[in-house]
């Protein structure tokens, strides 16, 4: 039986969707879109005109055993709360991307992935997306640039105009108030979201914003991959008063109106409902460190429109790697197997970037 599926998990979502149409039409009649309902699979895949096809999958059953030994690449587009799934898949000697924003989830399958690294023959790429993703290899982009990194500074401005998925917005209003962990000078201290802000100019007709710590996984993994002492992630919005307005009601105690599901239910339906502004987002990257025998900053500058669409991009373009290239066993986050170069030739098509190193004499 040939190992030549790819199944994507919530693939007639808003993200989900556009993964397999990409993967649809490199790979016609191999790409899967999955989920518990089976009706909504099937009226996706006639869009696609048979080149991917539906599958009717719930992510809270154990795997069946057919689906594993035909699956020769998993996308996940789903947050779980285990890593059962995973760890299947990977002993099985199926390859796994996952499309999550959920530092504590990816941080455990990362973990697990240290202690099974000889079983199976599946490799696994975790932060997969526009954040964290493209920001992971933009930072790494901006280290190689420099030595002796000491810090890296991440900035992320989304359109509140822009097509967010249900999820996605969830998981925004629900980390309003986080309290997280990052790395400050080697060691872990617990920040809170939407403090501290900072003014940040993108540039062009974007200009500055005032972005607010916000905890995007990308933080807490490159500190471990890229070995540097400080890195933060803050978040902003193309209409600058809602992240002021988002700061100002956090502190004043909006954390615990969200306690209250109907509160939060509202907050989730204003955010879904909102089309102010338009569908732009950026990414900032600052690294510094030394250039030579000079301080040094490196930045890396994104512009693009439909942050939904560019998560799906990447995904794809990994997932396209993963089904035709060898990589290494086990669990890695996408700066480990990737760099930016390698997404380029896309992403230029898709989008703008700019990358400087400025020396201080």
């Amino acid at each position: 039986m040939a190992k030549d599926k790819i199944v994507v998990v919530g693939g007639y979502g808003h993200v989900g969707a556009t993964i397999c149409k990409e993967l649809g039409n490199r790979y016609p009649g191999r790409v899967y879109a999955a989920g518990r309902s089976l009706e909504k699979a099937e009226a996706f895949c006639r869009e696609t005109a048979g080149k991917v096809r539906p599958l009717r999958f719930d992510l809270r059953q154990p795997p069946g055993k057919d689906l594993l030994e035909q699956a020769r690449l998993v996308v996940m587009c789903l947050d779980q709360t285990d890593t059962v799934f995973a760890a299947h898949c990977l002993q099985n000697g199926t390859h796994y991307v996952d499309v999550s924003a959920n530092g504590a989830f990816l941080e455990r399958l990362e973990q697990w992935g240290s202690r099974h690294a000889t079983e199976g023959a599946g490799t696994a790429v975790l932060s997969v997306g526009l954040a964290p993703g493209l920001t992971n290899l933009l930072a790494g982009e901006a280290y190689r640039l420099l030595e002796d990194v000491t810090e890296v500074e991440i900035f992320i401005m989304l359109g509140l105009g822009d097509r967010h998925g249900k999820a996605a917005v969830e998981w925004t209003v629900d980390n309003l108030c986080a309290s997280y962990d990052v790395t400050l000078q080697h060691r872990r201290v617990t920040v809170r979201s939407m403090t501290d802000g900072k003014r940040v100019d993108f540039g062009g007709n974007l200009g500055k914003r005032q972005a607010y710590r916000f905890p995007f996984s990308d933080q807490q993994t490159l500190a471990r991959t890229l070995g540097v002492p400080s890195v933060s992630t803050r978040l902003c919005f193309d209409q600058d008063w809602a992240a002021r307005l988002a700061a100002g009601l956090c502190s004043m105690g909006l954390c615990r109106l969200l306690c209250k599901p109907r509160v939060r239910e509202a907050v989730v339906a204003a955010f879904s409902g909102l089309k102010m502004g338009d569908d732009r987002f950026a990414v900032k990257v600052k690294a510094r460190g030394k250039a030579g025998k000079y301080a040094a900053i490196a930045e890396c500058l994104l512009h693009g429109r439909d942050q939904s669409k560019m998560t799906a991009k990447v995904a794809a373009e990994v997932a396209k790697a993963l089904y035709s290239q060898a990589f290494p066993h086990g669990v890695h986050h996408i700066e480990q197997l990737f760099k930016l170069e390698q997404m380029q030739d896309w992403l230029e098509q898709e989008a703008s970037l700019c990358i400087t190193v400025k020396k201080s004499r």
